[in-house]
């Protein structure tokens, strides 16, 4: 919890407001006492939204759903006023975690305790089906833990069964991997009813279960296609919960069990004594931060900023479910935060002239031999000149010691290496790696110490590392390759070229098919995509560029991993006479493609993850101060990866400044939540950058840079968003 700002109210309603559970972009959930003593978690919307009718009606949906809910395994409503000229909301406050920090804490829980839990939410959920009502996200960060029970919380886009809804159509609703194959497909309203939440209770049960998710993590249209097509993964899953769980996970809606059915099937759903439900190590938790809520004192007055005006960029908005989840995070952050008066492991202070400052080590683990050396590399290069940079200011709060391993892009290298980096107590982040099994290898071998990896040019799936849902340790400083073919695309958006040729190329397996029903998806200029596969084993891409010029297409794009075989790509096209745009994606962009396409490489553009600093007037200075560090000439291309390395450092010394100021027993660790918190985001030369875990349909593009191919060369055009208007 935030203490409150001077322009926060004292008081709403008659609540006396006590701190900031959480802020976001559309108003402030805070804690708060009701005039009786009762805490409570009040949800507050800014004015300027409340002015939007159709949200205006969601809150008052809001208000209305929660109100006719009564169970006793939901949040209360305390109060609401949905009229009022900035609408609040005020639920009953709930200290305990969410089950999705509980099970990231301890794990799987044990058969009994998912047992009440799943009894208690199902009742829950049957309560609110009697009145009528369907919740659409049950998901482990909407349910809350409490010694006598769980809490059902989020009523934000619960509405009637059959009603219309009030979002744009065909928006998905919910959250992937939790959400009921009939909400994945969008089909309509009216199949969205209590069957699903069905669904979603199964999903729960099993994630509680077993601490993974039943259809795997990862993309959003990859979790959406595996919870639409394939089964769930349930090993693990105890036998006696295992055909309830599968009768829950049913695609067909028909098929899945009612709440009630559920309800009974699990057993008791009134309870045992309070705390008895729950594994051990939970009830202490719960107490514990109950007491130190019970302890608040009151807080003092606040007042409007000097020349602000009610109701200009005063408040901003945390979903009520989020609120909750916010509430639960405090155990684990305050242990890793906490206020201990050590010093950091140099044994300095960081503070105060003359005093010696704290000093602490960055692992670089990259690839300086192997096959992914000019990356690594560059990454080297970029780190280095970095940390030289930073230690070279007066106003340090501390020093940095690069510590150098190559794993000549090997994985077991790599997790050697990071076991290696592990003996320096200094140690707070590795950053480096250049492969997706390196940074696996590296991430597997520091969970544990829970030391934060930070990857610059590799991607992983979410799930593959272990350990990262929902607290993460490893971290990317890249756009998702699901977001390749935007650049592109836009493009062709920009030039109104509506008929788009995708070349799918097998060998890439999933990759290649996400990307081309994304292209569906989304059309470039609104038209029309036809896609034309290229089989794994074969390079004969001439009939798949036959098919495809037969749509008479205004550009065509090739999709697939290989530099090589997009080189193969482009020269069938030159045999076939296209001359129109033609491009791909960043995985394609290497020295080979241009080898082997030769003059078919001309004029292809590339969407990447990466930029040229040449090209942004903020990063002039770093490119500058690259090419004398290095004794590059002004003509020589500034290394890909550098700038986004360089920028990695500082966003690293963000994070280790929070820890640091927060006097963190373990800084690593400590950094790993500074680096989630969502409003933390640090701009850089290139860019902004955030973690995974606060980007949005927005911030997952950040980054991405529009290339062609000229005169031989990969010339980067800047931006994407602009580059494609430009050029």
């Amino acid at each position: 919890m935030q203490p409150l700002k001077k322009a926060d109210p004292s008081s709403i309603a008659g609540y006396r407001l006590l701190g900031r559970l959480g802020a976001g972009g559309m108003g402030v959930v805070y804690l708060a006492r009701s005039a009786g003593g009762a805490l409570a978690a009040l949800k507050l919307i800014r004015a300027e939204h409340a002015t939007d009718p159709g949200f205006r009606e969601r809150f008052r949906r809001e208000a209305r759903a929660a109100e006719r809910i009564t169970g006793r395994w939901v949040v209360r409503v305390l109060g609401a006023d949905p009229e009022a000229r900035e609408p609040w909301l005020a639920t009953e406050y709930v200290p305990g975690p969410s089950l999705a920090e509980a099970v990231a804490l301890h794990g799987a829980l044990p058969e009994p305790t998912v047992r009440a839990l799943g009894a208690r939410l199902a009742d829950a959920l049957a309560d609110m089906h009697t009145a009528g009502l369907v919740h659409r996200d049950v998901k482990p960060g909407n349910v809350l833990l409490a010694l006598d029970g769980p809490r059902l919380i989020d009523f934000g886009i619960a509405r009637t069964a059959g009603a219309t809804a009030l979002t744009a159509t065909d928006a998905m609703i919910g959250t992937p991997g939790f959400l009921a194959p009939e909400q994945a497909r969008v089909a309509g309203a009216g199949e969205v009813g209590p069957a699903s939440d069905v669904f979603s209770l199964g999903c729960v049960l099993a994630y509680a279960l077993t601490g993974r998710r039943p259809f795997g993590t990862g993309g959003v249209a990859s979790v959406v296609y595996r919870t639409v097509h394939e089964e769930p993964d349930l090993d693990g899953l105890p036998g006696p919960l295992l055909p309830l769980v599968e009768a829950c996970l049913a695609k067909d809606a028909a098929d899945r069990p009612g709440t009630v059915e559920v309800r009974d099937a699990l057993g008791p759903h009134e309870g045992p004594a309070a705390g008895d439900w729950l594994p051990t190590g939970l009830p202490a938790l719960i107490a514990q931060r109950s007491s130190r809520v019970l302890d608040l004192p009151v807080a003092d007055p606040t007042v409007l900023n000097p020349g602000e005006t009610q109701g200009t960029s005063r408040r901003r908005l945390l979903v009520l479910g989020a609120a909750g989840a916010v509430a639960g995070t405090g155990g684990l952050t305050a242990w890793l935060l906490g206020r201990d008066q050590g010093t950091g492991p140099g044994g300095g202070t960081g503070g105060g002239t003359g005093a010696p400052k704290a000093a602490y080590t960055l692992g670089v683990l990259t690839d300086l031999s192997g096959p992914g050396k000019a990356d690594g590399r560059a990454q080297e290069r970029g780190l280095r000149l970095a940390a030289e940079t930073f230690n070279a200011r007066a106003d340090r709060p501390f020093d940095l010691i690069l510590k150098v391993t190559d794993d000549g892009g090997a994985p077991e290298r790599a997790a050697a290496g990071a076991r290696t980096l592990l003996r320096d107590p200094a140690l707070v982040a590795v950053l480096g790696p250049t492969t997706t099994e390196t940074a696996v290898g590296a991430a597997n071998a520091l969970v544990d110490a829970r030391v934060p990896v930070l990857g610059v040019v590799p991607s992983v799936a979410d799930g593959v590392i272990r350990g990262q849902t929902p607290a993460r340790t490893y971290f990317e400083v890249r756009p998702y390759p699901d977001v390749m073919s935007a650049p592109f695309g836009r493009y062709l958006t920009e030039h109104g070229l509506g008929r788009t040729a995708v070349i799918e190329d097998r060998a890439a397996g999933t990759y290649s098919w996400l990307a081309a029903r994304n292209l569906k998806d989304s059309p470039p200029a609104g038209g029309t995509v036809t896609v034309h596969r290229v089989a794994a084993d074969s390079e004969d891409f001439g009939p798949a560029v036959r098919a495809a010029l037969a749509t008479s297409p205004t550009g065509v794009m090739y999709l697939g991993k290989s530099p090589r075989r997009a080189a193969l790509c482009a020269k069938a096209l030159l045999r076939q006479g296209y001359e129109g745009p033609r491009g791909s994606v960043e995985p394609a962009l290497q020295p080979e493609f241009l080898t082997v396409a030769g003059a078919a490489a001309e004029g292809w553009y590339f969407g990447a993850g990466y930029t040229d600093p040449d090209t942004v007037p903020a990063a002039k200075e770093f490119a500058a101060a690259y090419r004398r560090r290095w004794r590059l000439a002004v003509t020589d291309p500034v290394d890909r990866f550098a700038v986004e390395s360089y920028d990695a450092v500082y966003w690293t010394v963000q994070a280790l400044r929070t820890a640091v100021e927060r006097n963190a027993k373990y800084p690593g660790a400590a950094m790993s939540y500074a680096f989630m918190e969502e409003h933390k985001t640090y701009q850089g030369v290139a860019r902004s950058y955030h973690s995974r875990a606060s980007q949005n349909s927005t911030t997952v593009l950040q980054g991405l840079t529009l290339w062609r191919i000229t005169s031989g060369k990969p010339r980067c055009l800047g931006p994407y968003t602009e580059a494609a208007k430009r050029d």
